[in-house]
């Protein structure tokens, strides 16, 4: 009797022996042999089910409130999102009770990551999206947030996102073009010319000058336009009429050479260290650059006889940068943005907790925050109504008072701000309501 895998074996191997027997037997006699049986085909594997997907994340009612910031913590803006997290997290702490809750996901700078963490934040109960910073991002995140019926506060500066449940919290260069372009016509400036990019940025500073100055009073004399790589020089030249003026300036010469007088000669004389003669088309010139295009284009204005004194040179919140006072002939210049000793005590708080001077975008979280934080308090549902978001009272924040509009746009109060040549001058300040604006 054989039983266990070792007997198994042996009766294994003296059937093998009998089988080879019994064919080399065969062979001899030359008898036929039955043909061996097919081999036993193995079973097919066993079906096994797929998982059955998780459960949707079940959010506990614990009374809070949750608000999701979307900032890029990895890729290239990762600097800029960290920084907004940190002034985020500051106003949380300034402003917010024990309810509210800051739930901050990483974009990685891309749409795809801003989608996905969008979609996290709202499936971990957040009723209000903070962020994120870059338009491609911002267009991502609106259908998923839209899906969801939650409000977005986008930090991008791009206005066509405005409308649809979004609000386009960065600074769009309309309403700065209108303050400073108003401003220069009360200080009696009738006469515009405009300098901009043929971009969506330059055709908005366009649209907005033509519509701030008012029918009657001024009148936008001159504009040029230029693509990337364009020769900024030949740009300035066309924009100052600078050949004709020089042409202008020889036949006067000409036309003094002629007269035998004292005065002819004297006029000869203040002639003789000019360029041009004759006036530019504009009283003011409104530069819609900044960074290292405005830079460049700086020099080139009294090169071509553009000067600072017979003309104001007037820009965009591209301006508000540090050191721009040393471009010589932006000395003087104006510009509309939100007053610089607003945001002087968070630039201050921020360095002191973190040690490092903010990015200009940093107060843009911090304002957005403390508004969420702000509406939060003491509410237990709801609290993000777009009644409540479009309080025409608005809001104080790092950057002055501000208010969300229907249309999506975030309308601010801003200064009128000189440049010098250490810094800024506010020479118009911003109102301290809404009211006081004329709003």
């Amino acid at each position: 009797m054989m039983d266990g895998t070792g007997g198994l074996k042996r009766a294994g191997r003296m059937a093998g022996a009998l089988l080879g027997m019994a064919w080399l037997a065969a062979c001899a006699s030359n008898e036929r042999v039955a043909a061996p049986p097919p081999p036993v085909q193995a079973p097919p594997p066993p079906v096994v089910a797929a998982p059955p997907p998780p459960p949707a994340r079940t959010v506990v009612d614990d009374g809070k409130t949750r608000v999701a910031l979307l900032v890029p913590l990895t890729g290239r803006a990762a600097q800029v999102g960290q920084a907004m997290l940190d002034a985020a997290q500051m106003a949380v702490f300034d402003v917010a009770d024990g309810k509210f809750e800051l739930m901050p996901r990483d974009t990685g700078g891309t749409p795809e990551g801003a989608a996905r963490a969008a979609q996290d934040a709202l499936d971990g109960g957040a009723k209000l999206v903070l962020g994120p910073l870059l338009s491609a991002e911002a267009q991502a995140v609106k259908p998923v947030a839209a899906a969801a019926g939650v409000p977005v506060l986008t930090f991008s500066n791009d206005w066509n996102l405005a409308g649809g449940n979004l609000w386009v919290m960065g600074f769009v260069p309309q309403e700065q073009v209108t303050r400073v372009v108003r401003y220069a016509q009360a200080q009696g400036i009738a006469t515009f010319g405009l300098m901009a990019p043929a971009n969506a940025y330059g055709e908005a500073a366009r649209q907005a000058m033509a519509a701030a100055i008012r029918p009657g009073t001024g009148q936008l004399t001159r504009v040029e336009r230029y693509g990337p790589g364009q020769d900024l020089g030949d740009v300035v030249k066309r924009l100052s009429d600078f050949e004709a003026r020089r042409q202008a300036l020889e036949r006067e010469r000409a036309l003094l050479s002629q007269r035998d007088d004292e005065a002819s000669r004297q006029a000869l004389r203040r002639l003789s260290n000019l360029e041009t003669f004759g006036d530019l088309p504009f009283q003011a010139l409104m530069i819609a650059e900044g960074g290292a295009q405005l830079r460049a284009i700086a020099p080139l204005m009294p090169f071509f006889d553009v000067d600072p004194g017979p003309v104001r040179f007037l820009g965009t919140g591209l301006w508000d940068e540090p050191g721009i006072g040393r471009e010589p002939a932006l000395v003087g210049g104006w510009f509309a943005a939100p007053a610089p000793e607003a945001r002087q005590d968070f630039e201050r708080r921020y360095q002191d907790l973190y040690g490092s001077r903010p990015p200009r975008l940093a107060t843009l979280a911090y304002d957005a925050a403390a508004m969420a934080g702000a509406l939060a308090k003491g509410r237990d549902a709801r609290p993000f109504e777009v009644r409540d978001l479009t309080n025409p009272n608005g809001f104080a924040g790092a950057d002055g008072i501000f208010r969300l509009l229907p249309n999506g746009l975030v309308e601010r109060g801003l200064a009128v701000i000189e440049v010098t040549r250490d810094g800024f001058t506010v020479i118009d300040p911003a109102p301290s309501s809404f009211e006081a604006a004329g709003s």
